[in-house]
């Protein structure tokens, strides 16, 4: 692929991500063309489908998640809390929550193989990670990466205008209860 063609790719991706965060899977792919500054056939010889594009989007923050989980296996051997720390707070900008949902639909009737292997392949080093925190005390024996994950997605779901307004500290204070909460009793 040129490298200008690849380019234009990451582009619709990225911006892909950003729309379906914020707009749910319904935003139109005219708009993600428009935001990604090309035209609808580039999109769409980019990808077939809808579906193509979520499978897409998909893998791209699923290699983030690893990404982040790679960075924190590296640094947790000196510093395990900061470490454990760096990760959930990089989950948490991942925008997990607002992606999840949409998501959901395409990844769950459709899911390509890439996907699901990608899937299991965040998983277990999400799993590596709670391994190597476990010694430190940072969380609990029962805790699997899935409810890690979860949990992580629930916390950054879209919340109303009005919930925001009113508590504007609100995800940083659940992730702070959430990390206390998953330490060992």
């Amino acid at each position: 692929m040129r490298s200008d063609a690849a380019k234009r790719r990451r582009l619709i991706v990225q911006e892909a991500r950003r729309l379906f965060a914020a707009h749910g899977s319904d935003v139109a792919l005219e708009a993600i063309a428009d935001a990604a500054g090309v035209g609808i056939a580039t999109l769409y010889r980019n990808f077939e489908s809808r579906a193509a594009l979520a499978d897409e989007v998909a893998l791209a923050i699923l290699g983030d998640m690893r990404a982040a989980g790679a960075d924190a296996l590296k640094s947790v051997g000196s510093s395990p809390e900061s470490a454990w720390t760096a990760y959930v707070q990089r989950l948490i900008e991942l925008d997990l929550g607002a992606l999840s949902a949409t998501l959901a639909e395409f990844v769950t009737d459709q899911i390509s193989g890439t996907v699901r292997q990608a899937q299991a392949e965040t998983l277990a080093g999400v799993e590596a990670l709670l391994d190597a925190v476990r010694p430190a005390g940072l969380v609990r024996s029962d805790l699997d990466a899935l409810e890690l994950v979860l949990a992580i997605g629930l916390i950054t779901r879209p919340l109303p205008d009005a919930i925001c307004a009113a508590t504007p500290n609100l995800v940083p204070r659940l992730v702070s209860i959430l990390l206390a909460g998953m330490r060992p009793a």
